[in-house]
């Protein structure tokens, strides 16, 4: 098994805890992959923002895989997506986002947790 790594979100190096989510990440390969749980209601601006710190939007880049649930998506420039489960999808830093209807969403992180918080 020389040069495999095998890691499992299931067991987190790191936990961003904040007022309705969680952000499960684990460190693998020199990258971080990270599982969120945003329960209805959750805001990046109201929710996340306060317990990363940073400016109106959040900097950092996803390439995502949504499990569960609808996620609006809304960049500085006022482009807007809305991603649900089943969707693979890139966010470029600057945006925010909320969860959409009654449904938490979960989604496996690729591409923003590469550095602690």
């Amino acid at each position: 098994m020389a040069g495999q790594q095998v890691t499992s979100l299931d067991a987190p190096d790191q936990v961003l805890d904040m007022e309705r989510g969680r952000f499960d990440i684990v460190h693998i390969a020199g990258g971080g992959v990270g599982r969120a749980t945003f329960q209805p209601g959750w805001k990046w601006s109201e929710h996340e923002k306060p317990v990363v710190g940073g400016g109106d939007y959040c900097e950092a880049p996803h390439f995502l895989y949504v499990a569960t649930g609808r996620l609006h998506v809304v960049m500085s420039d006022g482009d807007e997506v809305e991603l649900k489960a089943g969707d693979i999808a890139t966010i470029p830093a600057g945006h925010d986002g909320w969860v959409v209807g009654d449904e938490p969403v979960t989604m496996i992180d690729f591409g923003g947790v590469a550095k602690p918080f």
